[in-house]
């Protein structure tokens, strides 16, 4: 398995200098205060008030950049703050081209927030196919925005392509890369062209379950004062012992993406084996429809893998009641295996004839392979697969 230099190196030290501190500590310190004293009147040491800048969010900001290879990093409450707060860079009457597959919750805010409050003008397309991208650019078009690979389809996105032709069409338009399926760890959007790179850091980044957070990485000094005056003027920033708790967790972000790996791939080729699955979605496999693009431009797969059971509704349940390892839960990129069913937990307010067109169907499984033991999973796995689908 490659990956890109030194990132082990710079998740364990960029950002992390014990000189910094006024003891040299080797872990970063949580600074708690909501204010700072001033020597003089408007003259401040290095912050003024902790929604503008805080020490700690400081140091995670400048690690997740160095992970990114990018010059800049803003952190924010949660990974839908995050995606508000680049949306928030546009004005009424502007254009968004957005992938058709996307996260619920991303999709729902552009349909119900941007659009009819704000003024947006939004085409979902099948960006899978750059075509589709020439057609639905128009004049007015201001941002491009996906993921790679998509929630919960696993559709590969070329992003290099994508980018090409979006700034033909207009050097302005900005592309927008969601890359919280893979973490910097197997995927730089930035580096294959893209503008700014969005994660929901509550999932592989933090890694444990126990943080909500966003981050939006760019190379451009413009946008980052953007983003900056969103963390000032809007607010929504995370607390300082949840930017410790992801610095934390940074730490093992490399070992835990080569797990999740390894277990994922095994689960993908045993579910694609079995007889009682329709098909399996996971970019890694040969059978995947952009393989190719995804073995481009990346450098591993993630634990994310979505496939279809021989069944309907009462099968999936039962599958899913069923497990014992694997959780029944939303979320994903913990150290920890879960499992859902997108149609009616994750994308249930995506609309239903939208659904239907996707392939969000009620026999889509989307599971997110932990670093359990291999054996365990597969087998938990198995026995919840003869529950739901005793005969095939």
């Amino acid at each position: 398995m490659s990956t890109f230099p030194h990132f082990g190196t710079a998740a364990i030290h960029v950002g992390q200098e014990p000189e910094q501190w006024d003891m040299n500590q080797v872990v970063p310190p949580i600074s708690m205060s909501s204010t700072y004293k001033q020597d003089q009147p408007g003259e401040p040491k290095g912050h003024d008030y902790s929604r503008a800048g805080n020490p700690t969010r400081d140091v995670l900001q400048k690690n997740l950049a160095a992970l990114e290879d990018a010059k800049h990093c803003q952190v924010f409450a949660s990974g839908l703050a995050a995606t508000s707060a680049i949306i928030n860079l546009l004005k009424t009457g502007d254009h968004i081209v957005c992938s058709d597959d996307v996260y619920g919750g991303t999709q729902r805010y552009i349909r119900r927030v941007a659009v009819p409050n704000h003024g947006l003008e939004v085409d979902s397309v099948d960006l899978t196919d750059v075509k589709n991208l020439e057609k639905a650019i128009k004049p007015n078009t201001k941002m491009v925005w996906f993921e790679s690979p998509s929630n919960p389809l696993l559709k590969v996105v070329d992003i290099a392509a994508v980018v090409q032709v979006a700034k033909k069409a207009n050097p302005e338009i900005f592309v927008v890369v969601d890359n919280t399926f893979m973490s910097p760890y197997f995927q730089r959007p930035i580096s294959l062209g893209a503008d700014v790179v969005v994660h929901s850091i509550t999932k592989y980044i933090n890694g444990h379950s126990d943080v909500v957070m966003g981050a939006v990485i760019t190379d451009n000094d413009e946008f980052q004062q953007h983003l900056f005056f969103m963390q000032l003027a809007v607010g929504a920033v995370p607390s300082p012992f949840d930017c410790f708790l992801v610095n934390r967790g940074l730490k093992t972000l490399h070992i835990r993406m080569r797990a999740h790996y390894e277990n994922a791939l095994a689960v993908a080729k045993y579910l694609e084996a079995n007889d009682r699955i329709e098909s399996v979605l996971y970019p890694a496999l040969e059978s995947h429809p952009q393989h190719q693009v995804h073995q481009k431009q990346t450098k591993g797969m993630s634990g994310m893998i979505s496939f279809y059971l021989k069944g309907e509704l009462q099968q999936s349940r039962s599958f899913l009641s069923a497990l014992k390892v694997f959780t029944l839960a939303e979320s994903l990129g913990g150290y920890e295996s879960l499992a859902e069913l997108p149609s009616i937990m994750t994308h249930a307010s995506v609309p239903a004839e939208t659904r239907a067109v996707l392939g969000i169907t009620d026999n889509l499984i989307r599971i997110s392979v932990g670093i359990e033991d291999l054996d365990d999973l597969i087998a938990d796995l198995d026995q919840a697969l003869k529950i739901a689908i005793p005969k095939v």
